[in-house]
């Protein structure tokens, strides 16, 4: 069954709209709302199989003392992402999540715009791999549907590639989601060709950024796809329904797209 690793970033982001040093430390940063530790108890209760959060450099949403506070609480898989800086190689070597995805980062990016060019820096990738699988943790490369990165993140010793979505994601929007224009097609045979190439190395395939309740289903039912990381559209319908009514939803929707393409 595909898993549903649930980002709660933006539940964060929310509370530093209005708390700018929250989570900095001390009983306020723990006292101020909304709560991301508390978001991820009712995304678990809703059945989401991991939480992820992104550490950014610049701290943007997601604290350094919630990451210690999920590592100790999270009862599912915790998935960290962050860039391949050493502070932050240091900072997963403490906490120990379960897996550690590398993305690309910009200061001025609402959110990541593409994927790591793992081809382009596979001696500094390669060291970083290293560093994490010797405290015992899987990692993940946030990459774009390219044969050179696939080949380049196995090259390094990635465990997972996670599959950008994005362009997937704007071809379904650009064509109001109609399965027979061909640049939808194209948009996701792009990421179902690249998941049979991840899996043909022993990666693991995961998919990723800009999933959404109309735009899931067809992901969800390609061939091999292990975990998809969803968080705006669930933090966007909780604030309606709940969270964990929003990740309950979520995961119906998968359920349903994976039992209709026989994979069940």
């Amino acid at each position: 069954m595909v898993q549903l690793g649930v980002n709660i970033d933006h539940v964060a982001s929310v509370r530093q709209a209005r708390y700018r040093d929250a989570g900095a430390g001390g009983a306020r940063g723990g006292g101020t709302e909304p709560d991301p530790v508390r978001a991820a108890h009712e995304a678990e209760l809703g059945g989401a199989d991991g939480i992820t959060i992104h550490l950014r450099e610049d701290r943007r949403h997601i604290q350094d003392r919630d990451a210690q506070r999920l590592r100790e609480l999270v009862r599912v898989k915790l998935n960290l992402e962050m860039a391949a800086t050493p502070e932050m190689v240091a900072i997963a070597r403490t906490l120990r999540p379960d897996t550690v995805m590398l993305v690309p980062e910009g200061r001025l990016e609402v959110t990541t715009e593409g994927g790591l060019d793992v081809a382009g820096q596979l001696s500094r990738m390669g060291e970083v791999v290293r560093e994490l699988h010797a405290d015992g943790m899987l990692v993940s490369a946030f990459i774009d549907p390219e044969e050179a990165q696939i080949e380049a993140s196995h090259a390094c010793g990635f465990d997972i590639c996670e599959v950008h979505t994005g362009p997937y994601a704007h071809a379904w929007a650009a064509s109001g989601g109609d399965a027979r224009r061909e640049g939808l097609r194209a948009a996701l045979a792009a990421v179902d060709r690249a998941g049979g190439l991840i899996r043909s190395t022993g990666m693991r395939f995961n998919a990723g950024h800009a999933l959404h309740y109309h735009n899931v289903q067809a992901v969800a039912a390609l061939e091999g796809v292990e975990e998809l990381h969803i968080g705006h559209a669930i933090v966007s319908r909780a604030v309606f329904v709940g969270l964990r009514q929003a990740v309950a939803d979520m995961k119906r929707l998968m359920a349903q797209a994976e039992g209709s393409s026989g994979r069940a």
